[in-house]
Protein backbone atom coordinates (compact mmCIF):
# COMPACT_ATOMS: atom_id res chain seq x y z
CA UNK A 1 0.00 0.00 0.00
CA UNK A 2 1.38 3.65 -1.04
CA UNK A 3 1.42 6.16 2.06
CA UNK A 4 -0.32 8.58 -1.08
CA UNK A 5 -3.61 8.08 -2.56
CA UNK A 6 -3.79 11.23 -4.32
CA UNK A 7 -7.04 11.07 -3.47
CA UNK A 8 -7.27 14.14 -0.75
CA UNK A 9 -5.80 16.36 -3.44
CA UNK A 10 -9.06 17.64 -4.12
CA UNK A 11 -9.64 18.72 0.22
CA UNK A 12 -11.72 15.71 0.45
CA UNK A 13 -11.23 12.52 2.84
CA UNK A 14 -12.93 9.05 3.10
CA UNK A 15 -14.57 8.02 6.63
CA UNK A 16 -14.90 4.46 7.57
CA UNK A 17 -18.37 4.17 5.61
CA UNK A 18 -16.65 5.09 2.21
CA UNK A 19 -18.17 8.43 2.04
CA UNK A 20 -16.11 11.21 1.06
CA UNK A 21 -16.41 14.73 3.53
CA UNK A 22 -13.96 17.90 3.19
CA UNK A 23 -11.28 17.22 5.32
CA UNK A 24 -12.64 20.58 7.68
CA UNK A 25 -15.70 18.37 8.28
CA UNK A 26 -16.64 18.45 11.90
CA UNK A 27 -16.26 14.48 12.21
CA UNK A 28 -12.67 14.96 10.48
CA UNK A 29 -11.78 17.89 12.97
CA UNK A 30 -12.47 15.41 15.75
CA UNK A 31 -10.53 12.48 14.96
CA UNK A 32 -7.85 14.80 13.99
CA UNK A 33 -7.57 15.99 17.84
CA UNK A 34 -7.84 12.58 18.98
CA UNK A 35 -5.24 11.57 16.49
CA UNK A 36 -2.81 14.80 17.60
CA UNK A 37 -3.60 13.77 21.26
CA UNK A 38 -1.92 10.44 20.68
CA UNK A 39 0.73 11.99 19.10
CA UNK A 40 1.16 14.26 22.40
CA UNK A 41 0.90 11.24 24.70
CA UNK A 42 3.48 9.56 22.77
CA UNK A 43 5.90 12.57 22.85
CA UNK A 44 5.19 12.99 27.10
CA UNK A 45 6.09 9.45 27.17
CA UNK A 46 9.40 9.81 25.91
CA UNK A 47 10.31 12.27 28.76
CA UNK A 48 8.62 10.51 31.89
CA UNK A 49 10.18 9.29 35.07
CA UNK A 50 7.17 7.21 36.46
CA UNK A 51 7.41 3.58 35.21
CA UNK A 52 3.33 3.23 36.23
CA UNK A 53 2.50 6.49 33.91
CA UNK A 54 4.16 5.10 30.92
CA UNK A 55 2.75 2.12 31.19
CA UNK A 56 -1.51 3.15 31.40
CA UNK A 57 -0.46 5.65 28.58
CA UNK A 58 0.83 2.82 25.87
CA UNK A 59 -2.71 1.14 26.48
CA UNK A 60 -4.27 4.66 26.47
CA UNK A 61 -2.72 5.02 23.21
CA UNK A 62 -4.21 1.82 21.69
CA UNK A 63 -7.58 3.22 22.50
CA UNK A 64 -7.11 6.66 21.21
CA UNK A 65 -7.11 4.70 17.86
CA UNK A 66 -10.46 3.04 19.15
CA UNK A 67 -11.54 6.44 19.46
CA UNK A 68 -10.88 7.85 16.10
CA UNK A 69 -12.47 4.45 14.70
CA UNK A 70 -15.81 5.42 16.14
CA UNK A 71 -14.97 9.07 15.08
CA UNK A 72 -14.33 7.98 11.50
CA UNK A 73 -17.75 6.23 11.27
CA UNK A 74 -20.99 7.89 10.94
CA UNK A 75 -22.62 4.50 11.25
CA UNK A 76 -20.67 2.94 13.98
CA UNK A 77 -22.16 0.35 15.39
CA UNK A 78 -20.24 -2.01 17.96
CA UNK A 79 -22.49 -5.28 17.69
CA UNK A 80 -20.54 -5.40 14.00
CA UNK A 81 -17.56 -3.89 15.04
CA UNK A 82 -13.94 -5.28 15.99
CA UNK A 83 -13.82 -6.06 19.61
CA UNK A 84 -10.47 -4.18 19.33
CA UNK A 85 -12.64 -0.96 18.60
CA UNK A 86 -14.76 -1.04 21.53
CA UNK A 87 -14.62 1.37 24.14
CA UNK A 88 -15.83 0.21 27.29
CA UNK A 89 -17.59 0.96 31.00
CA UNK A 90 -14.29 -0.80 32.06
CA UNK A 91 -11.91 1.00 30.64
CA UNK A 92 -13.41 4.08 32.25
CA UNK A 93 -13.36 2.77 36.06
CA UNK A 94 -9.96 1.74 35.29
CA UNK A 95 -9.19 5.73 35.01
CA UNK A 96 -10.99 6.18 37.82
CA UNK A 97 -9.51 3.70 39.98
CA UNK A 98 -5.94 4.91 38.57
CA UNK A 99 -6.89 8.37 39.21
CA UNK A 100 -7.82 7.15 42.96
CA UNK A 101 -5.05 5.32 43.73
CA UNK A 102 -2.57 7.91 42.69
CA UNK A 103 -4.44 11.07 44.21
CA UNK A 104 -4.10 9.53 47.62
CA UNK A 105 -0.46 9.87 47.66
CA UNK A 106 -0.67 14.12 46.17
CA UNK A 107 -0.89 16.93 48.22
CA UNK A 108 -5.03 17.92 48.22
CA UNK A 109 -5.23 20.40 45.19
CA UNK A 110 -6.50 23.92 47.51
CA UNK A 111 -5.91 25.99 44.42
CA UNK A 112 -5.11 25.76 40.94
CA UNK A 113 -2.14 24.77 39.56
CA UNK A 114 0.17 25.81 36.60
CA UNK A 115 0.68 23.69 33.89
CA UNK A 116 4.20 23.21 34.27
CA UNK A 117 7.04 21.25 36.09
CA UNK A 118 9.69 18.43 34.37
CA UNK A 119 9.38 18.21 30.95
CA UNK A 120 7.21 14.96 31.36
CA UNK A 121 4.41 16.52 33.47
CA UNK A 122 4.45 19.34 30.99
CA UNK A 123 3.67 17.49 28.21
CA UNK A 124 1.25 15.39 29.80
CA UNK A 125 -0.60 19.00 31.22
CA UNK A 126 -0.22 20.09 26.77
CA UNK A 127 -2.06 16.19 26.30
CA UNK A 128 -4.49 16.97 28.42
CA UNK A 129 -5.13 20.69 26.73
CA UNK A 130 -5.43 18.86 23.67
CA UNK A 131 -7.97 16.20 25.24
CA UNK A 132 -10.14 18.85 26.29
CA UNK A 133 -10.22 19.99 22.59
CA UNK A 134 -11.20 16.84 21.50
CA UNK A 135 -13.68 16.04 23.47
CA UNK A 136 -15.18 19.72 22.86
CA UNK A 137 -15.57 18.84 19.15
CA UNK A 138 -17.10 15.38 19.91
CA UNK A 139 -19.88 16.32 22.45
CA UNK A 140 -21.24 18.08 19.04
CA UNK A 141 -20.81 14.64 16.80
CA UNK A 142 -23.84 11.85 16.81
CA UNK A 143 -21.14 9.29 18.84
CA UNK A 144 -21.84 6.65 21.27
CA UNK A 145 -21.44 8.52 24.90
CA UNK A 146 -19.05 6.57 26.18
CA UNK A 147 -16.43 8.09 23.96
CA UNK A 148 -17.71 11.41 25.48
CA UNK A 149 -17.14 9.87 28.56
CA UNK A 150 -13.95 8.52 28.26
CA UNK A 151 -12.18 11.66 26.19
CA UNK A 152 -13.22 13.97 29.77
CA UNK A 153 -12.11 11.10 32.00
CA UNK A 154 -8.80 10.79 30.45
CA UNK A 155 -8.54 14.73 30.54
CA UNK A 156 -8.77 14.29 34.52
CA UNK A 157 -6.50 11.25 34.29
CA UNK A 158 -3.49 12.91 31.95
CA UNK A 159 -3.78 16.05 34.90
CA UNK A 160 -3.24 13.73 37.29
CA UNK A 161 -0.68 11.82 35.69
CA UNK A 162 1.34 15.29 35.14
CA UNK A 163 1.44 15.71 38.96
CA UNK A 164 2.66 12.09 39.72
CA UNK A 165 5.35 12.78 37.10
CA UNK A 166 6.03 16.06 38.84
CA UNK A 167 6.33 14.32 42.34
CA UNK A 168 8.71 11.55 40.64
CA UNK A 169 10.71 13.97 39.22
CA UNK A 170 10.59 16.28 42.73
CA UNK A 171 9.66 19.32 40.89
CA UNK A 172 7.31 21.36 43.14
CA UNK A 173 4.34 22.36 42.09
CA UNK A 174 3.39 26.12 41.71
CA UNK A 175 0.13 26.60 43.05
CA UNK A 176 -1.84 29.92 40.79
Amino acid sequence: MKIYTKKGDDGTTGLFDGTRVRKDDARVDAYGDVDELNAAIGAARAFLTDKSVDAALAGIQSDLFSVGAQLADPKYDPKKRKPKTLITDAKIEAFEKLIDGWEATLRPLKNFILPAGTQGAAMLHLARCVCRRAERKTVSLKVPPIVVIYLNRLSDLLFVMARVENKAGNDEEVDW
